[in-house]
């Protein structure tokens, strides 16, 4: 039987995508294994979500992570002789050597980086991809890409409110086409904007950086994108918002960078819902803040039948609070971030307490990103059914789509993309 001790865990810093520190996990078995992997970073964060643990003072704008590396050092002794292919074990040692509700002593991110190169190099031991591990001989789909085409909110300076201008393709007939019709919006979006002379750059996912004058002229380009791409918006292609509204609201009140207007919260879900009117937007995020809870439940119950409301901020990969939405009609859907959780043993419950919502599972990386993979296996493994990685360009990003891109050649025929099925609402096209 192959020995799958853990003999070595080791440390490193590395960058992101934003040039920034970040931490990388690097585990060895006594078969022989190493692996690794990368702890991601986010940019608009919710309050209950795993904290990183950063230097402070001036070094890399207080960015450094010698602090977190010093964690790993001490995570080491701790791991040394478990077995790697006991993931919920070795996660509870984490959880409970930092003794932390939000991951503060040892860093949200040495910890997830620990998890997730444990998983890989359990994998690896067993002569898997990470995907086949993970399904452990269950049916799985290729998931349904969220691709961003124009950022905004805190990945572009709040040029424009909302954060994500995406496209979801459900009629596509395999992820593959998907992508090659993502592919074909992307460039279309670019002509547009370079043309209207609203083109200011790439921002933090990859997504057109625009100078547009209104959150609806954002959708009209998107919506001309998809035309001049020569698909059919609401039929083929219907469009994805991240609106991250906890970073222009609070206590009830949400105040737009475009316009200065302040609105509160019966505004905020009048004009999401003429948005929903007027465009074939198949799914939100965060339309309402963190801390208006009520205001979720009001929209879900609004416009719930016929939207993905996704919860990011409101759930923070968080098993429990998953349920309590559920219990409360607060969204439909969550957003699914390992570095959110700390573990992947949490984030894997924060799953499972959404499918066992029926709720809509989306597998998500942060805006800042790197070349690591794991999450294109959680999608995949875990049959999450949806998948968000942020643009159509930057390597950081397609590094997570050409990945899934291989998994669904390996399969061949047998591979199933989940398309409309992904969906949790039940006013949809099929």
């Amino acid at each position: 039987m192959t020995d799958t001790r853990i003999t070595r865990l080791q440390g490193r810093r590395v960058w992101d995508s934003r040039g920034r520190p970040t931490v990388e996990a690097e585990v060895a078995l006594a078969c022989g294994v190493t692996a690794r992997a990368i702890a991601p970073a986010g940019a608009s964060t919710g309050s209950g979500e795993a904290l990183e643990l950063r230097d402070g003072g001036t070094r890399f704008g207080g960015l450094d992570v010698t602090k977190a590396l010093s964690s790993i050092r001490e995570i080491a002794s701790s791991l040394e002789g478990l077995d790697a292919r006991d993931q919920a074990g070795i996660d509870e040692r984490l959880v409970a050597l930092d003794g932390t509700a939000n991951r503060s002593r040892l860093g949200g991110n040495a910890i997830v980086a620990t998890s997730m190169a444990v998983l890989q190099a359990a994998a690896a031991s067993a002569g898997e991809p990470l995907w086949r591990y993970l399904a452990d001989g269950r049916p799985v789909r290729m998931p349904l890409p969220e691709v961003q085409i124009f950022g905004g909110g805190a990945h572009a300076a709040r040029r424009v409110d909302v954060q994500d201008f995406m496209v979801m393709c459900p009629a596509a007939g395999s992820f593959s086409e998907a992508l090659e019709w993502t592919a074909e919006i992307y460039l279309a979006a670019g002509a547009l904007m370079k043309k209207a002379g609203k083109l200011q750059g790439v921002a933090d996912e990859g997504g057109y950086w625009p100078a547009f004058d209104s959150n609806e002229q954002a959708l009209d380009m998107l919506m001309r994108a998809i035309a001049d791409a020569g698909l059919r918006p609401g039929e083929q292609v219907g469009i994805s918002l991240d609106i991250a509204a906890s970073e222009f609201g609070r206590d009830g009140r949400y105040v737009l960078a475009l316009d200065g207007r302040s609105l509160d919260t019966g505004e905020m879900i009048a004009m999401l819902g003429g948005w929903l009117d007027a465009y074939p937007i198949l799914s939100i995020e965060d339309p309402l803040a963190e801390d208006d809870q009520d205001g979720f439940r009001r929209f879900t119950e609004a416009y719930g039948g016929r939207c993905q409301v996704i919860g990011d901020d409101l759930l923070v990969t968080n098993a429990a609070r998953v349920a309590a939405s559920a219990a409360e009609g607060c969204t439909n859907a969550v957003l699914i971030k390992p570095n959110q959780a700390g573990t992947i043993t949490e984030t894997h419950a924060a799953l499972a307490a959404g499918r066992q919502a029926g709720f809509g599972t989306i597998v998500s990386a942060r805006s800042g990103e790197t070349e690591d993979v794991t999450i294109a296996h959680l999608s995949v493994g875990w049959d999450a059914g949806q998948l968000k990685v942020g643009s159509f360009s930057r390597s950081e990003r397609m590094a997570k789509w050409n990945e899934v891109l291989r998994i669904e050649e390996s399969l061949g025929r047998d591979a199933v993309f989940s398309g409309w099925s992904a969906l949790p609402f039940k006013d949809r096209a099929q």
